[in-house]
């Protein structure tokens, strides 16, 4: 029976962005290969980033029923984890529409996902802050502490990535003036009352960029965003993101 040919769908069970569609391909074909089986096929029906009601088929498989069966779970965990991220994002980008304010993601995500996890907060309409320390640095409190100064954190990060981009983290006024100084031109407000952050966006003018981090809830997103900042640092929507539900439905 297991050898036989088999129909499923792909549906999702709630509301949601999609995202991850093309790892059912690779999972079939390292399932496939593993249990030296016939292909089974995958034809789509929507495309990443599309929004989905509760009942839309996501796609059609038809193949051996072994090979659904073996690939069904690792599929639905991509899919559901992608396009719960996926569905966060478009959730705060849709909060904050019409300020100017973009969403951004961390560096806070899953072991070994997190090609795969920016990519999903892409699928949702946001955008990628940085991959790692190769790409962009980010002065934070605790370099800040070791170095003994913000200034001295700054110049032995120019030091160590000259030409990288550079994020000054900055919790005080006091604080974003000390990264005007120095000529900073991207400020992480952290943790700021939203008064403060206002006054801190004013100070830095055309000067200095701004990014919102630190309570950047769902709810609070708008009122972030309407302080003028430029960017919302949201770490949530990969590391706390709910799976989306999503299940293969046998067919015949």
């Amino acid at each position: 029976m297991l050898g036989a040919r088999a129909e499923a769908l792909l549906v999702a069970r709630g509301p949601g962005v999609v995202a991850g569609l093309p790892a059912v391909d690779v999972v079939l074909a390292e399932v496939r290969e593993r249990l030296r089986l016939g292909p089974a096929a995958f034809r789509p029906e929507v495309a990443d980033s599309a929004p989905v009601e509760a009942g839309t088929v996501l796609g059609r498989f038809a193949g051996p029923a072994r090979v659904l069966l073996a690939a069904e779970r690792t599929m639905l965990n991509f899919l559901g984890h992608l396009s719960g991220v996926a569905t966060l994002t478009a959730a705060f980008v849709e909060a904050v529409a019409g300020t100017g304010a973009v969403v951004r993601d961390t560096r806070k995500t899953t072991p070994g996902l997190r090609h795969l996890e920016k990519y999903a907060v892409r699928c949702g309409g946001g955008a990628n802050h940085r991959m790692g320390l190769y790409d962009a640095l980010l002065v934070k409190d605790n370099h800040i502490q070791a170095a003994g100064s913000l200034r001295r954190a700054v110049e032995a990060a120019r030091a160590a990535g000259p030409g990288l981009p550079l994020e000054v983290e900055v919790e005080t006024l006091e604080q974003v003036a000390d990264a005007l100084d120095l000529g900073c031109d991207l400020l992480l407000l952290d943790n700021m009352e939203l008064e403060t952050m206002a006054e801190a966006v004013k100070a830095c003018g055309k000067r200095a960029r701004t990014e919102a981090s630190g309570g950047v809830t769902l709810d609070r997103a708008r009122a972030v965003a309407e302080t003028g900042v430029d960017f919302l640092a949201v770490g949530a929507i990969t590391h706390s993101a709910p799976s989306l539900d999503i299940a293969l439905d046998w067919e015949g």
